[in-house]
């Protein structure tokens, strides 16, 4: 692990030691209890998340962000040939502006460049500007929308779209990262969300 500051701007400078690291069945705990503070009435279940893992590395690649053992974020990604979904990503509300969310980001896009997708797509809710921006600042697209998408809420999702002819999506230098292996395969029933 590697410590670095805070990110500059934050008024919050203090030291971090975040490494984004795959997911295991042992984080399930830590990763619920995020998932509930972040999505409240939507969040995944202990039972949907463990199903996800268990498609690891076949058709899915799951992150956490870990502080020491402290759990500050989370991210999934779906490969299946040619195309990739990011189906979640949550990052815990006092650690947002540290950039735990964008690292995350560049790792699934990354993953899935790696994993040969030429496209990857995700779902935001409306409501939710903080991960707009920080998606188009990724270089995702806006291509639609889905009426009612996530539920029980039926808010609204907006659905964008990056390419990833070429290159990888850009440097992680500020987090280091663990090496996992991986393939291509499956779906996903389920929404992308985001908790940033």
């Amino acid at each position: 692990m590697s410590s670095l500051d805070a990110g500059a701007g934050n008024s919050r400078s203090r030291q971090l030691n975040v490494v984004l690291r795959p997911m295991t069945g042992a984080d399930l705990d830590k990763v619920v209890e995020l998932e509930h503070r972040v999505f409240d009435a939507e969040a995944w279940t202990r039972q949907m998340l463990a199903g996800e893992l268990e498609q690891q590395p076949a058709s899915r690649y799951y992150l956490v962000a870990d502080d020491n053992g402290d759990i500050a974020g989370y991210a999934g990604l779906l490969a299946a040939g040619w195309q990739a979904d990011v189906v979640t990503i949550a990052v815990a509300a006092d650690r947002w502006g540290q950039g735990i969310g964008s690292a995350l980001l560049e790792a699934l896009l990354d993953e899935a460049a790696r994993r040969g997708c030429r496209e990857v797509f995700l779902e935001v809710r409306t409501d939710n500007g903080r991960a707009q921006e920080l998606y188009r600042r990724h270089r995702f697209t806006e291509i639609g929308i889905r009426r009612g998408y996530y539920q029980p809420s039926g808010a609204d999702a907006l659905v964008m779209r990056r390419s990833l002819s070429g290159a990888g999506s850009g440097s992680l230098a500020a987090f280091p990262r663990a090496s996992s292996a991986g393939g291509s395969g499956g779906s996903s029933p389920r929404a992308s969300r985001e908790g940033l």
